[in-house]
């Protein structure tokens, strides 16, 4: 398993850095107590976004920037069991939406709720949990009296949040957009058969579609970012090999993770959101306005291979 190198704090950290300085002379300019900074994360599964925001959140809150930073994880918003049981079944044909994962499997009043109280420095402030192990692994929000408190009396107030998944800064693309897509995918799996690499090509337009209407309902986050910042891999089939070294780092460490065959059929759920929405985020979420969005693109060993500032 090739070891992942954390070469992307190197980049990131003046990146935010610039940023925030940005955010608080635009503020105070006008007068106005600058509010907590918000970065938005992306990166496929294996990326190394984990390892990325761990050394972030530690750099960022000790000397000499003293910015108490907070994690948090598009994954901890995933809809309560019943809340996924009940999308499921009333989606019986939709591939997509019977497990979590896709855009609709989140909460979004839940995390908008959460943003406001961060924006707004709320005491007392309980992050939510989401643990992926229960009911056999199909997932459940834990019970809210085990969730971490922030903002506490005695702790120091966040300044900076950093949301990280996989489908952070996803923006939903027109009808028409979704329907060319979809139809050159399914054109190229209709002449390459079994050589098709892709997973688009395979699905109805309406499960796609449905999907694609409920991602608009995530602006509500991502036009929360003051920057954001992309882990871009150079193939994004390169995230089902990462993923395989996962599972198998899980089983060797723990005794339980998933197969290289469950690996396949875990990942290719999540892969016709690649195909439809890495495009538009590789050129940026921020439309006219230049310098908030940084990318990293990462070859097979997870290093960095080109820094682009759009």
């Amino acid at each position: 398993m090739p070891e992942i190198i954390d070469d992307k704090s190197e980049h990131c950290i003046p990146f935010i850095l610039d940023r925030i300085q940005h955010h608080r002379k635009q503020h105070e300019a006008n007068g106005e107590t600058p509010p907590p900074f918000f970065v938005g994360l992306n990166g496929v599964q294996g990326a190394g976004k984990t390892t990325l925001v761990t050394t972030l959140c530690k750099t960022l809150s000790s000397q000499p920037h003293n910015l108490p930073t907070v994690v948090l994880s598009i994954d901890d918003l995933y809809l309560p069991h019943d809340q996924q049981e009940q999308l499921a079944k009333s989606h019986p044909t939709n591939p997509l939406v019977q497990h979590r994962g896709q855009p609709s499997t989140h909460d979004i009043k839940l995390g908008t709720a959460l943003f406001s109280s961060l924006q707004n420095r709320e005491t007392n402030l309980k992050i939510p949990v989401y643990d992926k192990s229960a009911f056999n692994g199909s997932g459940d929000r834990q019970d809210e009296s085990t969730w971490p408190v922030i903002n506490a009396p005695g702790q120091a107030t966040v300044d900076v949040i950093i949301f990280e998944g996989w489908c952070v800064g996803f923006r939903a693309l027109s009808d028409e957009e979704v329907e060319q897509k979809w139809r050159a995918a399914k054109a190229e799996f209709d002449a390459k058969g079994d050589a098709y690499q892709g997973r688009l090509g395979k699905l109805e337009l309406e499960s796609v579609m449905f999907v694609n209407q409920k991602l608009r309902e995530y602006d509500h986050l991502t036009d929360q970012f003051d920057a954001f910042m992309q882990i871009d891999a150079e193939d994004t089939q390169f995230v089902y090999a990462w993923r395989r070294e996962q599972e198998a780092a899980l089983r060797a460490s723990k005794g339980k993770g998933m197969t290289d065959e469950q690996v396949v059929n875990f990942v290719n759920g999540y892969y016709p959101a690649y195909e439809l929405y890495t495009k538009n985020l590789r050129e940026g979420i921020y439309k006219g306005q230049k310098g908030r969005q940084l990318r990293l693109v990462v070859d097979r060993d997870r290093r960095v291979k080109e820094v682009v500032v759009t």
